[in-house]
């Protein structure tokens, strides 16, 4: 039974009904909706934290999906659960995925510096200031693309790059 029959709280529901009114009706082909289907499930899915099927269904939305955008999403989507599994290096290689087919994606620079950060706080616990400094600089580069996109967000990056000197005057709008 599709992820999409079984939800049982009244967010779920009414996003459900929602999303299937909008298939009925969207002016797309049926393999377009199809994906959107896949898509749906895979967000249903993560939500309720059930990993492994959210990424079934987001490969099935892959495949069925032709429109670059909505591939780069589902990609992003795919690269927070690995994300969240701790698989950094798969989640890196996904957001690369996302970004070479939109590349104005201010939620995946982001992702990128936080892993980076992340693995940097990681390398400077152990004592390996070489390799925190530069996952730190990845951080800075990643974030300084994502602000540049979407200037009234990530306030915490733009105050991290301000207090560690990472940053450039430029970014800050």
């Amino acid at each position: 039974m599709p992820r999409s029959q079984r939800n049982d709280n009244f967010i779920d529901k009414s996003f459900t009904v929602m999303a299937d009114l909008i298939l009925k009706v969207m002016p797309t082909n049926r393999r377009a909706k199809e994906a959107f289907a896949y898509y749906r499930d895979g967000m249903s899915a993560q939500g309720d934290g059930e990993y492994a099927e959210a990424l079934e269904n987001y490969e099935e939305a892959l495949k069925l999906e032709d429109d670059p955008n909505d591939k780069a999403f589902i990609l992003y989507n795919m690269a927070l659960v690995f994300t969240s599994n701790g698989d950094h290096d798969k989640a890196m290689e996904l957001y690369n995925e996302a970004l070479e087919l939109n590349t104005r994606m201010p939620q995946v620079f982001n992702n990128m510096a936080v892993i980076h950060h992340h693995l940097g706080s990681i390398a400077e616990e152990q004592g390996d200031q070489d390799e925190a400094d530069r996952r730190f600089d990845l951080a800075a580069d990643f974030w300084t693309k994502a602000i540049r996109l979407a200037p009234n967000n990530y306030i915490e990056a733009q105050n991290w790059l301000k207090t560690t000197g990472r940053g450039t005057v430029d970014v800050y709008f």
